[in-house]
């Protein structure tokens, strides 16, 4: 078994509202599995930072030239420093797309921290091919997590 890596998370949402233990467990479990998605995320601490869409907006403009709204942005660490790299979620899109497409929300926003995860792993969603092995990846870690024991339980109060 492999050593817990250090999650730093970051709840930046005002009506967010989640157990930072059980998504610790989200990743802690992901790292268990990393053999089965391309080696996994680098080792290293990991940032995870639940965001509204305004502020994710705000970063997707400032560091990819795009100020729209978006679920997941990813940024690689530095791996030889001790840093594996920081997963920055949308709870607002997570919501909203749970809402229109009558989807549970945690699994939603669970899957926006998934996502995350294998971008760091190396995973690619920009062209087809490489979407169809993202999307793969994705059906795969959500099974593992729900074998688990689920995912964790999160809520947007109004």
């Amino acid at each position: 078994m492999l050593p817990l890596r250090e999650i730093a998370i970051l709840n930046a949402h005002p009506r967010l509202r989640f157990d930072k233990d059980a998504v610790a467990s989200v990743v802690h479990t992901l790292d268990q599995h990393r053999a089965k998605f391309q080696g996994g995320c680098p080792d290293g601490e990991l940032s995870l930072a639940f965001l509204t869409d305004a502020k994710l907006a705000r970063l997707h403009g400032d560091f990819l030239a795009d100020p729209t709204t978006t679920d997941v942005i990813t940024f690689e660490g530095a791996p030889l420093m001790g840093v594996a790299g920081e997963i920055c979620v949308s709870a607002d899109t997570a919501r909203t797309f749970a809402t229109a497409h009558r989807k549970d929300f945690s699994e939603e926003l669970t899957l926006y921290v998934v996502h995350g995860w294998l971008h760091l792993a190396g995973y690619d969603d920009l062209r087809p091919a490489k979407k169809r092995k993202m999307r793969a990846a994705e059906a795969r870690a959500m099974t593992i997590l729900r074998k688990a024991g689920g995912t964790p339980r999160f809520s947007l109060k109004k």
